[in-house]
């Protein structure tokens, strides 16, 4: 892996083998191409956004972290850590700062761990790094410290399901679901491409999204499966997020989003959210779940904030949210979304990154503050890391962008907070 100066400002009734095979293959890869085309977009959501405001913001492209061998599919930052995901298996580190991005350090020492398929999604739980896989399972690896790894690669110490997990669904009738027509596995077991993690608030569950059209819910203390959502959607699910009072959003292929919340200890539909008309990519939460975020192929970015009973005497339990309008400029498909404070990145197939900042129109709506440029192919994840104010009236963030084009740029974002 090189650097480059920026110059831009798993058990089942069926045999092993069948049931590793893809019980959607023709629709997985339909996933993958459609998330990728653009549609029409939503003509009767009003647009919340103004024209990029580049005073706002000052954006600088400090790095351009080359030498993947396949296309960067997921990103997640530590305290100290950049881990990268690729489309061949690969995870990759990097140390955030800046010396770790120089052209001398040892890139060989940058693979931490190989897994089975395309790294579909990163998350960190205290010293485990767990990854989702296009081979259907979950990974968690043991983050070893970086002064002291040399060339040691993590360790896998979990594959989910897990073998308790397995042989406990093994031997009843009851743990066998329906995965398509004439084939059933065991309901412990993801028979899709693993597209989505996330954790609950305080890290004791974590939620996977399936090609599949399910989610499921792990205890993370033994990594148990608790529940599996079947059939949650009619589609491929491609995003899963999860808010600080528990709720639970899924965006699907099927154009839709579906709210979910824990009930009698087990988790049913809330709401259903059905403005968008085409797949619905990536999701995002405000930091305190009043605000969400939708990015789909209708090149849009949907705004639903969550409504009160006071609401025009709306029961918040039947409608729960209510889109209040859309981001507009991004040219193509929408492909990942993030939030920090009080902005929010959007990355695009039309190959660029936007900033997004609420209230800045009269405290109402949202203002473009850049367009950052640079990569040559879609952007196809982000990460973002909000660092100490040093001052009353800025604040500085660095954002992470991989891309198809077999990169991840390093952004350094400048705010002003008036």
């Amino acid at each position: 892996m090189s650097l480059l100066p920026c110059s831009c400002p798993l058990p089942c009734n069926k045999t092993k083998s069948e049931c590793q095979t893809k019980s959607t293959h023709h629709q997985s890869e339909s996933s993958t191409s459609s998330s990728l085309l653009s549609q029409p977009s939503l003509p009767l959501v009003p647009s919340l956004s103004s024209q990029p405001q580049s005073s706002s913001v000052d954006h600088e492209c400090l790095a351009t972290l080359k030498g993947h061998s396949s296309y960067v599919s997921s990103l997640a930052v530590s305290e100290k850590l950049l881990y990268i995901g690729s489309s061949n298996s690969e995870i990759r580190v990097w140390p955030r700062e800046r010396r770790g991005y120089s052209p001398g350090a040892d890139h060989d020492r940058n693979i931490i761990a190989i897994g089975n398929g395309a790294v579909k999604s990163l998350v960190i739980l205290g010293d485990n790094l767990i990854s989702a896989h296009q081979d259907q399972k979950i990974r968690v690896w043991k983050i070893i410290d970086e002064n002291s790894r040399r060339d040691q690669k993590y360790k896998c110490v979990a594959t989910l399901p897990t073998m308790n997990d397995r042989f406990t669904a093994l031997f009843s009738r009851k743990s066998y679901v329906e995965v398509r027509r004439h084939k059933k596995c065991t309901w412990v077991h993801h028979v899709d491409a693993v597209s989505s993690l996330a954790l609950s608030q305080d890290g004791s569950l974590l939620y996977s999204a399936s090609w599949d059209k399910s989610f499921k819910i792990w205890r993370t203390s033994d990594f148990k499966c608790l529940e599996s959502m079947e059939k949650a959607h009619d589609d491929a699910i491609n995003a899963i997020v999860v808010t600080r009072d528990g709720f639970v959003y899924t965006g699907s292929a099927d154009k839709k989003i579906k709210v979910w919340t824990k009930k009698d200890k087990k988790h049913s539909l809330v709401a259903t959210l059905t403005k968008h008309l085409s797949a619905v990519n990536t999701l995002a939460v405000s930091e305190d779940g009043k605000v969400l975020y939708s990015g789909a192929c209708d090149k849009s970015i949907l705004v639903w904030e969550r409504l009160t009973k006071e609401d025009d005497g709306v029961d918040e339990e039947l409608l729960h949210m209510s889109v209040v309008g859309a981001l507009r400029g991004h040219t193509k498909a929408i492909l990942c979304l993030a939030v920090a404070s009080d902005l929010v990145l959007s990355g695009s197939a039309d190959k660029s990154l936007r900033v997004w900042r609420r209230g800045l129109m009269e405290n109402e709506g949202y203002s473009c503050l850049a367009v950052l440029e640079g990569h040559t192919k879609p952007v196809k994840c982000l990460a973002v890391s909000v660092s100490d104010s040093d001052s009353d009236t800025s604040y500085s963030c660095m954002v992470y962008s991989g891309s198809l084009d077999l990169s991840v740029k390093v952004w350094n974002l400048r705010v002003s907070s008036i």
